[in-house]
């Protein structure tokens, strides 16, 4: 079966490969930059964009007297970062086709998206990486790749640069079902996730942990003067804040979608409109902390890689006032309520585990 997937690794680059990959990073976001400029105006005047390959041609064009400090950095860059620029752009028509008010894809900002993808000649060693342009770069752990490489991907974090290798690889086909049970999740606020079980899965909640620390960080920052060496190091000490809350996030994350993909036979979870839920400015920070998206989408491509099955409960199932006992529905369940006494049956209820036992029974009716 053949997946695409990546491995990601930290680059211990020399200064010369510094100065090199900070080039590359800011030849990439100039492309970008250049190119959403040019393509606003033309939207503004005709109703109509150019695309990538007219946009990387002109731009070629320029090079050779307008910016020849361009040839400075692999042609790589550039190009990909006006491919990246055409996704943007057909998200953005496809907002307005679907009547959202959606505005012009963001400009890119220096030291907040400094990164840039390399296709071509990668090669990878046991502790290096060989890019276009940069050679032998050594990385601080060992390698453990597999597959044909696509594109490798240089991100800074921070005061670190990390490479991101994105593979097609070629993996058994999963063994039949895996031999577990089917398991209904809800996740919520005060546990990440309920099983059906009566399982109870305790998030790390990071930002929630080091918001003080945070806020701190914020508020000194914000008073040092712009532009000076004090301002500089407050902001980098604030980036390895964010860069640790997101290591953690991702880490628990990670080890919790494997487990249940290679556990459970089958996973329910509701379609949860987290966009809309997001908007409400009490839950945001916890539900942006909880990371329900990335939870969705790594089950989605995990359970394909291990043979499990993902089922996902139509947005406006009442799984939360739904009696997993008798099938009442009640008619409205404030999110204050946590436990109910079903009216019909006078079973009582934890409002997260009724709902779990729900998404539970819809796999099976489904």
């Amino acid at each position: 079966m053949k997946i695409n997937r990546a491995f990601r690794y930290e680059l211990k680059p020399n200064k010369g490969q510094v100065i090199l990959i900070a080039k590359h990073a800011g030849c990439a976001r100039f492309a970008y930059n250049w190119a959403l400029s040019e393509r606003i105006k033309l939207y503004n005047e005709i109703g109509k964009t150019a695309n990538a390959i007219e946009q990387h041609k002109l731009l070629n064009t320029l090079k050779k007297t307008d910016y020849p400090w361009m040839y400075e950095v692999s042609k790589c860059a550039p190009q990909e970062a006006l491919r990246d620029l055409d996704k943007a752009f057909n998200n953005f028509f496809r907002g307005i086709k679907e009547g959202k008010k959606i505005g012009f894809p963001k400009y890119r900002k220096k030291g907040v998206q400094d990164s840039f993808r390399l296709t071509g000649s990668v090669r990878v060693f046991e502790k290096s990486v060989q890019l276009p342009r940069f050679g032998i770069i050594n990385l601080k752990e060992e390698t453990k790749v597999s597959g044909r490489i696509l594109s490798a991907t240089v991100t800074r974090e921070a005061d670190r640069w990390f490479v991101s290798l994105t593979v097609e690889d070629d993996i058994p086909e999963p063994q039949g079902i895996v031999n577990g049970e089917v398991a209904g999740i809800d996740v919520g606020l005060l546990n990440f996730a309920v099983m059906s079980d009566g399982t109870r899965i305790t998030a790390p909640k990071p930002l929630n942990k080091y918001i003080k620390k945070l806020e701190k960080r914020s508020r000194q920052y914000s008073r040092k003067l712009k532009g000076s060496s004090n301002s500089k190091k407050s902001a980098m000490a604030l980036a390895r804040l964010h860069r640790k809350i997101k290591n953690i996030r991702m880490d628990f994350l990670h080890k919790l979608t494997t487990s249940l993909a290679k556990n459970k036979q089958e996973i329910v979870i509701e379609d949860l409109n987290i966009r809309g839920m997001i908007q409400n400015k009490h839950l945001s920070r916890h539900i942006a902390d909880s990371g329900w998206g990335k939870f969705r989408r790594m089950l989605e491509y995990k359970t394909i890689w291990y043979g499990s099955k993902l089922t996902i409960a139509p947005r406006f199932e009442p799984s939360s006032k739904k009696c997993s006992s008798c099938g009442y529905v009640l008619a409205d369940m404030p999110l204050g309520i946590r436990n109910w006494q079903c009216p019909n049956c006078s079973v009582y209820h934890d409002r997260d585990e009724n709902a779990a036992k729900n998404l539970l029974k819809y796999a099976v009716t489904a």
